[in-house]
């Protein structure tokens, strides 16, 4: 007892320590622990990733976090094309690449109720509920920035569109529908944005220079209605020429991106997303160009245009309905193309004292070293206006514990002083929901779309705590859900639960 006394005291001060420097040693949740326990809730339900029986199993795992590492890294990120396009997946009768489903991606498609700062920054909400899975709890981080006005003063947008024209975009619901969005979207920037046009196919073309939209909207719609498809898909010299040329018509104090519209089916010259970016990783760097990706088509190069937006400092999104093609270029992309925030990451530390495991939803390709959370050269994400971050986790709390169980803070730099600042969150086990359904309706929300994608990752069964055995019963739940929230992105998540329960069952 004195031997596990002394322990869970030096756990606690190396707990503390890297709240106030800068995290543990390691490299990452998990990396060289030991687990002491794991989710199995028993009966069909198989445990955590790398544990067999409750028993850490043979290999490396990263999924589960025991003590001694309490603390948790990640970029934030905004991105939602691994929903979307599951959704696309499933409507056309497909059950989603298990590869190509981010829970991440899946959580933070929705709307969500956290405060908001008044400027630059992030408002920090911790909340949970109680699984009644052997100690298991589900905890929600949500970071939320100031909402998007479109009244409200923002810097010039400069953006450098760069269009997929192969053979493979001249499908219905790809290049026609790309080209009808930037019309409508010409329409509603200002008139002191400006934007220019690349297109690429089997090599690359700058159509129309960065060019100001006051009194000049005609020469750009006459651009976007010239083009028309051609041959195979050259991305790499898509990108390159199209940071050429946004570096070209570079705007000071101007918010410059590279809006990159393709299916990613590249086949021809740089195929892979490191060698692409390697080569105008200085204008990147020295210039604060982002990268938006908006991915079209049933079939989508998903991994490919991930990494892109990842390793170009932006994100991506999904389309593959007018509908949803007007919003994010008619809505979404002239009303944010303001930053917030730069190098975004998240540490969450949890209590050595009352937490014995945790496992983060999602994010793995966002990990970050503990040591480099207060590295600013460290990359992290950019947010704009108007976004949430949501990061939920498994947690297991030791029987019976009370007291504080977390703490969450982000940390970013302002987007035009580049200054660092932080903000924090706390979560005591008493604050934890009694189960689930006791929660606020967001919460169950951001629970279910967990659920799902994790049960789309492990055919049909989802391993973490508080799922419903089937997707038929978590289609029941998101059915419930979108009723009494009203709101007709969930009874979009529930009509794909259902798809995905329907495909199962078929097989």
């Amino acid at each position: 007892m004195e031997r596990y006394r002394i322990r869970r005291a030096m756990l606690a001060l190396t707990a503390g320590a890297g709240l106030l420097l800068t995290g543990c040693s390691g490299t990452g949740a998990g990396e060289g622990s030991k687990a002491e326990g794991a989710y199995d809730k028993g009966g069909d339900r198989a445990p955590l990733p790398g544990f067999e029986n409750g028993e850490e199993s043979s290999g490396d795992s990263r999924e589960v976090a025991p003590s001694p590492d309490h603390l948790s890294t990640f970029a934030l990120d905004v991105d939602t094309a691994s929903y979307d396009y599951a959704r696309r997946s499933l409507a056309d009768g497909r059950m989603p690449d298990p590869s190509t489903v981010r829970p991440e991606e899946f959580v933070n498609s929705f709307r969500q109720d956290y405060d908001r700062p008044d400027g630059n920054g992030f408002t920090v909400t911790v909340d949970g509920a109680r699984t009644g899975d052997d100690g298991w709890s589900l905890v929600r981080v949500g970071l939320a920035t100031r909402t998007a006005d479109d009244d409200r003063e923002r810097p010039p947008a400069a953006l450098t569109f760069v269009l997929d024209i192969s053979g493979s975009m001249d499908e219905p619901g790809r290049l026609d529908l790309a080209k009808e969005s930037l019309g409508v979207m010409t329409d509603r920037l200002r008139d002191d944005d400006s934007v220019a046009l690349v297109t690429f196919s089997d090599n690359a073309e700058t159509v129309l220079p960065m060019t100001r939209l006051g009194g000049h909207r005609g020469k750009v719609h006459d651009a976007i209605d010239s083009v028309t498809s051609a041959y195979s898909t050259n991305l790499g010299a898509g990108v390159e020429t199209g940071y050429a040329t946004a570096v070209e018509g570079l705007r000071e104090g101007a918010t410059n991106r590279v809006v990159l519209i393709s299916d990613a089916l590249a086949n021809t010259g740089d195929t892979d997303a490191d060698t692409i970016l390697e080569k105008i990783s200085g204008e990147r760097r020295e210039h604060g160009i982002t990268l938006f990706g908006v991915g079209v088509g049933s079939d989508y190069g998903d991994e490919l245009m991930e990494r892109l937006a990842d390793r170009g400092d932006g994100h991506t999104t999904y389309v593959s309905t007018p509908e949803e093609a007007r919003e994010v270029f008619c809505e979404q992309l002239p009303r944010h193309v303001d930053l917030t925030a730069r190098d975004a990451k998240a540490q969450i530390a949890f209590d050595p004292e009352t937490v014995t495991d945790f496992r983060l939803v999602g994010y793995e390709n966002r990990e970050v070293a503990d040591d480099d959370f207060r590295d600013d050269r460290v990359d992290g994400g950019e947010v704009g206006p108007g976004h949430t971050v949501t990061a939920l986790y498994a947690v297991r709390t030791e029987p019976g514990a009370e007291g504080h169980l977390a703490t969450a803070t982000v940390r970013w730099l302002d987007p035009e002083t580049r200054d660092p600042h932080e903000e924090t969150g706390q979560l005591e086990t008493g604050a934890l929901a009694d189960s689930v359904d006791a929660a606020s309706l967001r919460f169950q929300v951001t629970a279910t779309a967990a659920h799902f994608a994790d049960a789309l990752r492990n055919e049909g069964v989802s391993h973490l705590p508080g799922a419903p055995r089937s997707l038929s019963r978590l289609a029941d739940r998101a059915s419930d859900l979108a009723h009494d929230t009203g709101d007709t992105a969930v009874r979009r998540l529930a009509d794909a639960v259902e798809q995905a329960s329907d495909l199962r069952a078929a097989h």
